[in-house]
């Protein structure tokens, strides 16, 4: 049985990732793959917004550099994508990134739930003292749903990271987030399904094994 294609991979130019999408490239057909795809975090309209995606000046980097690992590897699909963040307001800006170049597809992320907060940064776990889990994770689903109903993108990057560096943990300290497990609309599907989705984090598979199967069932019916 073959391998499933990984869409979700980054390059260094996010600034927290290493290996060119050549070196991706070569690896993959070593392991047998015949698919892959690179949605590294697309840039945002201000360049100080963080310090996890690449500028703006090097979108068109970014396009060479997976064009050439196409070139480079004409037997392995190579798919050109891009993470993009949602932020209420931010439609425009998403429109002007799928105008740039012709994109096999976009990846949703909700990382934050306000502008200057990302819920899942290790630097502001900290954060997570000063806010109400229940809150947080209200507007973290709105967003994404929101996010699913733009029509912007094909699969969603984020919907397991309450999951991650011990979220969890403080989110159901006080209440269940379990009632919002439904909330985004059948719109997008999980790109955390791809290899690279499928990780151990703060002690746990993601995601998790009812979250496939449930998947699973509603793409066969």
């Amino acid at each position: 049985m073959s391998l499933p294609a990984d869409y979700h991979m980054h390059t260094p130019l996010c600034r927290h990732a290493t290996g060119e999408p050549g070196e991706y490239a070569a690896r993959a057909v070593a392991i047998g793959l015949t698919e892959i795809g690179f949605s590294d975090h697309s840039p945002m309209p201000r360049d100080d917004f963080d310090n996890w995606r690449m500028y703006a000046s090097q979108l068109d980097e970014y396009v060479a550099k997976v064009r050439l690992a196409q070139k480079d590897f004409p037997n392995l699909t190579i798919r050109l994508a891009l993470e993009v963040d949602y932020l209420p307001g931010g439609e425009d800006w998403i429109r002007g990134l799928a105008a740039r170049h012709p994109w096999d597809y976009f990846i949703g992320s909700v990382h934050y739930v306000s502008d200057g907060w990302a819920i899942d940064n290790p630097q502001k776990i900290s954060e997570w003292k000063n806010r109400d889990a229940f809150e947080v994770w209200s507007a973290y689903f709105e967003r994404l749903t929101q996010a699913a109903e733009t029509g912007f993108f094909e699969s969603s990057a984020t919907r397991t990271c309450r999951k991650s560096s011990g979220i969890a943990r403080i989110a159901t300290a006080r209440r269940s987030t379990r009632n919002f497990s439904t909330r985004p609309k059948n719109t997008i599907a999980p790109s955390n399904s791809t290899p690279r989705g499928c990780g151990r984090i703060a002690g746990k598979f993601i995601p998790a094994a009812k979250s496939l199967n449930w998947r699973f069932k509603k793409a066969c019916r």
